[in-house]
Formats: C-alpha cells, structure tokens, sequence
C-alpha cells in the first residue's frame, strides 16, 4: 500500500491503526478519513474519531446538549433487557481477549511462530508487496504440506547492505551463506530440530540451474572442496544454489527456504522488543562491535546483530563458538514470540509482519502473505522444548596446518542426517501416541512363513534405476525368496519403502520384512494383488530410502549422541 492509501503521507505506522472499541471490547482498523475503508469480515464497525480525537464506535449515540430528557434506549431485537435496579442479572461471561485479538504476521525469521486470522485487504495487499521471492529453480520439494514432516531451509548472509552495515568489514560482500540452518519439523508437529551447517565446511556444490533476472537459464558450474558459504554469491549463486548444495551433503531436500541479511536481525528483534540473552563473563569485541556486561542481557536493533556475529570474544575464538551464539539468541527469540505479551498484543504483531515480510527473501513457493501464514501455523504447533539445536558434526581439516576449515566427522554426521530423514526427534518426545507405536510394532510379531512360501512382487517407486531387478536378484540367489518376481515401476514415487499384503499373507509379510530389516511401520495391511499366474501376491514398493541390493532397511529410532540444545532452555554464553 502506498503513502495515498494510508493516509497522511504514509506517516501512521500500520500497528497504530488498530484501537480498542470500548463499546464491543474488540481491536478494530482505523484508517484515516481519507483512506478507503474497506470491509472487515464480521459483525465489527470500524471506529471514528470526535472532534477531541477520542475514538467511539459508529453505533454510539451522538451527545445531546445539556438539559434535555434522554429517552431511555431502545432495546433491540433479541437483546434481553437490562435487570431492574436491585436484581441480581446474569453474570457476564468474560471472553478470552487473546481470541479478541486480530493477529498477523508471516514467517518473519527462524522460528517466526503465529496464530494469524483475516484483515483488511488492503493492509493483506501491503504485506504482499513487501515480499521478495526468488525463484527455487526446481531445487525444493515444491513447498511444505500440511501432514507431512516439514524441511525449511535458513540462510543469513554477510552482506552489508542497509544504514549503518558497512562498518562491519567487508562492505563488498556479494552476499555469501554466512549463517545456515535446516529446520526439520516433524510429522506429527510434536517436535522439531535446527541443524546449523558450519559455513567453513568443505563440501562440494552442484552445478545449479539458474533463472536469471531477465527470465533466461543458464546453469552454474558446481566446485569440488570448497567452503559451504562459497554456495550462495560466489559466481552469481542464488539460493536454490544453497539449497541444492544442502541436499547433495545432507541428502535431504528443503521443502522451501528463506534468506535474511544484516538488517533482518535489527528490525525483527525490534519489532519483537528485544529478546533475553545471557552471557557468562563481560564481552567486549571491536570487530562486531559488541561490548555487554556478564549476566542476563535485553538486546535489540545494533546490539543483537553485534551479538549473533561475534566470535572472536567467546568459546575458541571461530565460527563454530559463533553457531552456539545465534543458536542461544534464536531461542531466545522464539520463546519471545511464543510468549503471551507478544501473541496478544496487536500492535506488536502487527510490527512482526510489518518488519518481517520486508526483512526476508523467500523462494517462489513462500510468495504470499497467505502462504507465509499457513506455514506459521504449522510451526506454531511446536512446543519450545521439543526445538533442538545442533550442528553438523565436524572434526578439523587433516589436509590444513594451520586450521581454517573443517570437514564432516565420519559416521557421526551421516547418523545426524539419516535421523533428520527418519523423522528422529532429538527431544525425549514420542513421534507417535503409545498405542499408535504399539499397533505398528505389533505388526512384526507372531509366526513367520519359510522363505520359500512368500510371493511377492516388487515396484521401483523413486530408488535408482535397476533397483527392482537387483532387489529380485538378492531375494531369489541368496534370500531364498524364490516366488518373487520384478513388477517394473510404481505409478508414483514415494520417499520410503512399503510393503503392502492381506492379512492371510502377515506370516510372509513378517518373513519378508525380518529378511529386508523393514520396520513395522514400512508394513501395511492391505490387500494382495493377483500375478500373471492368477496367485494372490504381496507388493514390495522400494522408495527413495531404498539402501542397496542385500542391504537392510532398519534405520535406529534413537538420535545419535551429539552435542545439543533445546529452545526452552537459556544457555550462556561463555
């Protein structure tokens, strides 16, 4: 919305625009006189001002001049009337002014968690085209589902753009992947887990297919051994460049990402009113400019960016000290939006969306208020507790003598992955309700057929080219699984294996399943389906999770052993 359409040269910020209606007890919008008035759903009257600036509703009755009889009100249609003098009427039912509340907000950084309802359209339209969206260039999922577990890429660049950033060294930063986060939300929304991916870490970065600003393509050339950071700006990357770079080291794909710069960490923290850090000695840091006292902190504005890029004044003096700052100040930001004087309070929320939907860049799939929202639904299901903090497990470089960079420590960092793509909580939280869990486990128990009796037929449903005639090869030359046959390809893919039987076929499904290391939840009572030679045979469909020919698909339901956090908790820094 422009200045015309606010008012007065667009100097009334939009969270003064909503004022209490003593008369109803609701936030209505005030537009000035001069501004459009558009219809606010529901049966609330927007609010007038007199000629003193007092705000009454349109429904009051106008002041009558001194002196006069005042005929008692009407009573309307419906309305029971007031009790007499001296009885005793109905007690009041008191309403819950958090559900009196207009609330809006979108996505605003990390873990922006909101409970949003409708609005006016023209502030909807304003929000809107504060947004700025890149295109994903195919690099995610295509967006979150509701239903399904939820993978949102986090990227913070250094570049200095904005008042006041150029002096904090390198002015002429492009823009590099200085700061970068997975978030995974469970399924079931119970829990959650923020994977911080050190921006020193050699990996490698894939060709990236590209839409440039004038609409043509043109593919990136990918680098071998490289710091992560070097995947977003170093050779005109984007960050679907980050994106794909996440996926190739992780192996799971980003269903949408965000990318906030140096002022989204002022004006968020801003809009919020600052959040509680706390560090455990006096920091004093020219480099970022951070000089703080020992103990519990109220930071905003210049004061929290300084706090999440210092690194030299606490830990060992890099970035990973610098990863366990941001992960203590974004927790600290989330219990400040999950907190009751933020949820209920209008104007504040107002200013997260206005700061938020200016503040970051969002994929394609994220480019409308509307979207935003949904999305700040999912996450606002999560309970601080159950957020993880963690990052990728690293050891140094053995090929450096002087120590710069690091690389992934073997096996404890693919575990750390596999359990992101298992849906592992971190947290001591269940995924599913005990009986739920003890109805799946159950399906692996009870008598199993010999080999030799199950027949079973087997789909590639998203695993490599080949995998089906491999699988069979296994199951008939060293599995004895001898009546199986290669079904060629599922009519869509699918992210896990399942096997699919009726319940006379459980004792071979059971078989099967002890043979291939499928867990129970792989396993579903179905149906069987009729072969060539007009025989009832079960459906073995290997999805992307599919580990290999012989290879056992038990993935461990425990997280690994690492160092973590969760958002509840108020670390200092040391």
């Amino acid at each position: 919305m422009d200045a015309t359409g606010r008012g007065r040269a667009g100097d009334i910020d939009p969270a003064d625009q909503w004022v209490l209606n003593p008369n109803t007890g609701e936030y209505e919008l005030r537009l000035s006189t001069s501004a459009p008035q558009s219809a606010v759903p529901g049966p609330r009257r927007a609010a007038s001002r007199s000629a003193g600036g007092a705000v009454r509703s349109r429904t009051t009755a106008p002041e009558r001049a001194p002196g006069r009889d005042v005929p008692p009100p009407r009573r309307r249609r419906g309305v029971p009337e007031e009790p007499p003098p001296g009885r005793r009427g109905r007690r009041p039912v008191k309403k819950n002014k958090a559900k009196k509340v207009l609330l809006w907000t979108g996505g605003t950084m990390a873990f922006v968690l909101v409970a949003a309802a409708g609005g006016a359209y023209l502030y909807i339209k304003h929000l809107n085209d504060n947004i700025t969206a890149v295109s994903d260039d195919g690099a995610s999922t295509g967006g979150f589902s509701k239903g399904k577990a939820i993978n949102i890429l986090l990227i913070g660049t250094d570049k200095r753009t904005g008042k006041g950033n150029t002096k904090y060294g390198d002015k002429d930063s492009v823009g590099h992947a200085d700061t970068t986060i997975l978030l995974h939300v469970s399924k079931d929304r119970s829990n959650a887990t923020a994977l911080s991916i050190p921006r020193d870490l050699i990996t490698d970065i894939p060709d990236c297919p590209t839409k440039l600003d004038d609409g043509s393509e043109k593919v990136i050339t990918g680098t071998d051994n490289v710091r992560f950071n070097t995947s977003l700006g170093q050779d005109d990357r984007t960050p679907s460049c980050t994106a794909r770079t996440v996926t190739e080291l992780t192996g799971i794909t980003p269903d949408n990402f965000m990318v906030a710069d140096f002022n989204a960490v002022k004006t968020l923290t801003t809009a919020v009113g600052g959040v509680d850090v706390c560090l455990g000695k006096d920091i004093n840091d020219p480099d970022s400019h951070l000089n703080l006292k020992k103990g519990m902190q109220h930071i905003q504005g210049e004061t929290a960016l300084a706090f999440v890029r210092t690194r030299h004044a606490v830990g060992f003096g890099g970035d990973l000290s610098r990863i366990a700052l941001q992960q203590q100040f974004l927790s600290a930001l989330m219990r400040k939006l999950k907190s009751n004087d933020t949820l209920t309070n209008p104007s504040k929320m107002l200013k997260i969306a206005e700061a938020g939907t200016k503040a970051l860049t969002v994929d394609s799939n994220l480019d409308s208020i509307g979207k935003l929202k949904d999305l700040g639904l999912e996450l606002g299901k999560l309970n601080p507790k159950n957020l993880t903090f963690t990052t990728v497990p690293v050891i140094d470089n053995p090929a450096e003598k002087v120590k710069a960079t690091v690389v992934l420590k073997p096996g404890a960092a693919q575990q750390v992955f596999d359990a992101i793509k298992n849906d592992v909580s971190f947290t001591a939280v269940k995924a599913q309700k005990k009986k739920e869990a003890a109805a799946v486990a159950a399906r692996l128990k009870g008598s199993k057929s010999a080999a030799s009796e199950v027949r079973v037929r087997i789909l590639n449903g998203g695993a490599d080219a080949g995998s089906a005639q491999a699988e069979l090869s296994y199951l008939q030359n060293d599995a004895g699984v001898l009546k199986s046959e290669n079904a060629g390809n599922a009519d869509a893919s699918q992210a896990k294996t399942t096997l699919e039987y009726a319940p006379d076929q459980a004792d071979q499904a059971r078989r099967l399943a002890a043979i291939l290391g499928l867990s129970g939840s792989a396993m579903k009572p179905g149906k069987s389906v009729t072969n060539d030679q007009g025989l009832p045979t079960m459906t073995l469909t290997l999805g992307k999770d599919f580990p290999g020919a012989g290879e056992k698909f038990t993935a461990s339901s425990k997280a690994p052993d690492v160092d973590k956090t969760t958002a509840d908790k108020v670390e200092c820094a040391k």
